[in-house]
């Protein structure tokens, strides 16, 4: 079942993802959690941080599962995901770091793809955070990727290596082309999904997701057949879901 939550503005939709994950964490102090890079997340650990050093909620047992890390960035590079992650949410969480599980694109990638899928298979994801690419793409699956896959190295649509040259001094050429990700079947075994966007530029893609037909051409429209699926946005990336004056 699909859930759509609409908000006023970002704060709103960090503010609400994470009540979930505070629930989550509370009611399971071992939960499993798979989360995202990009912007849209940065707002639900600065509040996990916050909320960890105020009120004590620990994330000691907790594991987590990112989502994907970009190929041909070693890891203390200061885009690489490994490096976003800690910057901005395990170094403010009483987390050890042997219950963090990034995908590694170092050595034989093809191994890395194996051996990530085999940790999935045992850990099964109690709530795994997504954004959603301005072209419908969830983790690092591109419009034309299997529902059937798992764990796998994809080549970068350009339309997503010029949304992502922000991060990289807006040069395209700084950007890698190429991702390691989890698969779309990895992302739809978790118990519970929270999608996470805001913005006109996602509007289109919000729109694909939860109201278009279910197809590989856009894979976020697979959510569509998830049991528990909680889609939280503000008023710009809702605004092809409602017609109105914004």
């Amino acid at each position: 079942m699909m859930k759509v939550i609409r908000v006023n503005d970002y704060q709103e939709i960090s503010q609400k993802a994470f009540e979930e994950i505070k629930k989550t964490v509370t009611e399971k102090p071992d939960a499993v959690l798979g989360l995202a890079t990009g912007s849209s997340p940065v707002g639900l650990y600065q509040l996990m941080i916050k909320d960890h050093e105020e009120n004590g909620t620990s994330y000691r047992q907790v594991r987590t599962y990112n989502l994907d890390e970009y190929v041909g960035l070693p890891k203390e590079h200061p885009e690489s995901y490994y490096s976003f992650m800690h910057r901005n949410l395990f170094d403010g969480l009483d987390i050890p770091e042997e219950n963090i599980h990034i995908p590694s694109s170092e050595g034989d990638l093809k191994e890395q793809c194996e051996a990530y899928n085999r940790a999935l298979d045992e850990n099964v994801i109690d709530v795994q955070i997504l954004g959603i690419g301005s072209n419908g793409h969830i983790g690092f699956n591109e419009p034309g990727t299997s529902f059937d896959s798992v764990t796998h190295v994809v080549d970068l649509n350009l339309s997503t290596i010029q949304d992502n040259a922000r991060f990289f001094d807006n040069d395209i050429t700084k950007v890698p082309v190429q991702a390691i990700t989890m698969g779309i079947s990895n992302v739809m075994a978790a118990k519970k999904i929270i999608l996470v966007a805001n913005g006109e530029n996602k509007a289109n893609a919000i729109q694909a997701c939860v109201m278009g037909p279910v197809t590989e051409n856009v894979p976020a429209s697979v959510l569509q057949e998830h049991p528990d699926v909680v889609i939280i946005v503000d008023k710009a990336a809702a605004s092809s879901l409602y017609k109105e004056k914004r």
